[in-house]
């Protein structure tokens, strides 16, 4: 008996990498999985010659699980729905939508062209939208559903040379949250990860060196497995990544202080002020530290 017997999954861009570990796990949990990968290069410019989701699904039916193939793209709504119809029309429903599909093109700010923000934004961020806009009224008819969103720390804390990337991800992190509100009521729940290991995406920080064992981007798939099944019911409007070995939680965004004054400020106020409270909690990044701030233990 696996956590997913008789569930069936989307999982989007998953001929390869982490979407690849995911579908298999998935699979092997007792769900029936579409493998969704159009099976172009990183950056979503040229096709390759061989067929990713057809390998990952034959894997599957190896091991003695259910896929089926679904080349559509997430970037276009339509063909969104072409995804979800696919799990429908194989599988008679759809229980979980994992968005893990993307695309990297990049550059620092300085240097990035209008296509390259436009078609990361594009799969990453409207894919996300487009594949959950078809799946979630079918979940919401059944009265239960599972829906996981890959964010990154490039959205949640920055990262050089992604402002694309960066701007997408931090998108699929806000649309988690209002999805969670939304949907809960019908048994829907809505959360994201923040994954690592060695993909394409990130097999260039290596330099030819051997990547560490906790690198293993299957390591991610038990979390995600967890999170959409039925025992996750309580998990809603979370944002998990993984450290290592370690699963994490991100706490949501928050207020950590507030600079009072009867009244309001004036400019000159908060300036003279600001140091006091708000400075105190700052965590700069790329400048130098203020006197005024002190030092943070």
């Amino acid at each position: 008996m696996g956590l997913l017997d008789d569930r069936v999954a989307i999982v989007t861009g998953s001929g390869q990498g982490i979407g690849r570990a995911v579908a298999t796990c998935l699979a092997a949990e007792g769900a029936k999985v579409v493998v969704n990968d159009i099976g172009v290069s990183l950056d979503g410019r040229e096709a390759g010659a061989e067929d990713p989701a057809a390998a990952v699904v034959k894997e599957i039916e190896a091991a003695g699980g259910t896929a089926v193939v679904s080349h559509d793209s997430v970037a276009d709504f339509e063909a969104a729905e072409r995804i979800v119809g696919t799990a429908v029309d194989t599988f008679g429903r759809v229980d979980i939508v994992v968005n893990n599909a993307g695309i990297v093109r990049d550059r620092s700010l300085l240097k990035m062209e209008e296509s390259d923000f436009d078609a990361v934004v594009a799969v990453h961020q409207k894919g996300t939208f487009n594949v959950t806009r078809h799946a979630a009224p079918l979940m919401k008819e059944a009265g239960y559903g599972r829906i996981i969103n890959m964010t990154s720390s490039a959205g949640l804390r920055g990262n050089f040379g992604q402002t694309n990337y960066g701007a997408a991800k931090a998108a699929i992190m806000g649309m988690t949250f209002v999805w969670a509100v939304e949907l809960a009521k019908y048994g829907i729940t809505v959360n994201a990860m923040a994954p690592s290991g060695l993909t394409r995406m990130t097999e260039g920080l290596y330099q030819g060196e051997e990547p560490p064992a906790s690198e293993d981007p299957s390591l991610n798939a038990a979390m995600v497995a967890f999170l959409a099944s039925e025992q996750a019911s309580f998990v809603n409007g979370q944002v998990v990544g993984r450290t290592g070995y370690a699963y994490t939680i991100f706490q949501t965004p928050r207020q950590v202080a507030a600079m009072w004054r009867e009244g309001g400020w004036t400019p000159s106020e908060v300036a003279a002020h600001f140091h006091e409270v708000l400075g105190q909690h700052l965590q700069p990044v790329g400048m130098p530290s203020h006197p005024l701030l002190g030092k943070r233990s």
